[in-house]
């Protein structure tokens, strides 16, 4: 199991009595934010940690209490304390925008790219973004995240050669809009989006950094810009156990 890099010498010599558990409260909030105890995974047992801090088990108690009362931890009878799950409110809006998403939720967010390819439009696609079969399409592999956390992995594809430099733009700024803005879409908006929950595929699993048999939300979706003109299919995974999606029908 994985554990924290903090030890008890990083604590003060010769702090107050009563301040210990509250520094290491801290600490394993700070972890937590870090992704060293993901969402579900148990922490060690009261004795080791007591060891790892150089304190007793009473005051490790005491702060994995407080951390219980903050909602980060839960305790489960006969079976230990875990890191709890977080499940974050996203609206399926007419103008999405992960930033401003993560914003409203008082979260720092971010897109990345982890992969990029120049792909021939499947009848799917192509029916999404009204080109011809196997016309030529950007292909953008993006996971958004927030605090952290991976949030989203998704399959993004845009039509060429009109987003020809989207990609370098999506990785500078971690922002669609601004790729979109940098080609002359200063505005778009969801034609629709389809959702349905289903089992993960290992690769969609592994951004996620969740098991296999852990259930996501799928959501298939278009964009397009000011003229209506289709710009973007996308093809996102939700990690279920931190999304739930709210679909609201007006700006």
């Amino acid at each position: 199991m994985t554990s924290t890099t903090s030890s008890s010498a990083s604590l003060p010599a010769r702090p107050p009595r009563d301040s210990f558990w509250t520094r290491i409260a801290a600490d394993i909030a700070d972890a937590i934010a870090r992704g060293v105890y993901p969402p579900g995974q148990r922490l060690p047992p009261e004795h080791a940690l007591a060891e790892q801090y150089g304190v007793n088990r009473h005051t490790i108690r005491r702060s994995l209490a407080d951390l219980t009362s903050q909602g980060l931890l839960r305790v489960t009878q006969g079976s230990g304390t875990y890191v709890e799950e977080f499940a974050m409110d996203l609206a399926l809006v007419k103008r999405p925008r992960h930033h401003q998403r993560m914003a409203l939720a008082g979260l720092r967010g971010a897109l990345s790219v982890v992969a990029a390819s120049t792909v021939r439009a499947t009848a799917t696609q192509a029916r999404a973004l009204d080109v011809a079969a196997r016309s030529t399409l950007l292909c953008l592999n993006v996971i958004g995240d927030a605090e952290g956390q991976p949030l989203h992995f998704s399959e993004r594809f845009f039509p060429l050669p009109r987003f020809a430099t989207l990609e370098d733009v999506v990785r500078e700024t971690g922002s669609i809009t601004a790729g979109f803005a940098a080609h002359g879409v200063d505005d778009y908006t969801r034609r629709d989006s389809r959702i349905t929950a289903q089992m993960p595929e290992p690769t969609v699993a592994s951004h996620l950094r969740q098991p296999v048999t852990r259930p996501v939300l799928f959501v298939e979706s278009v964009n397009i810009d000011t003229a209506a003109v289709p710009i973007e299919y996308a093809r996102t995974w939700f990690a279920g156990d931190r999304i739930s999606l709210t679909v609201t029908h007006d700006e």
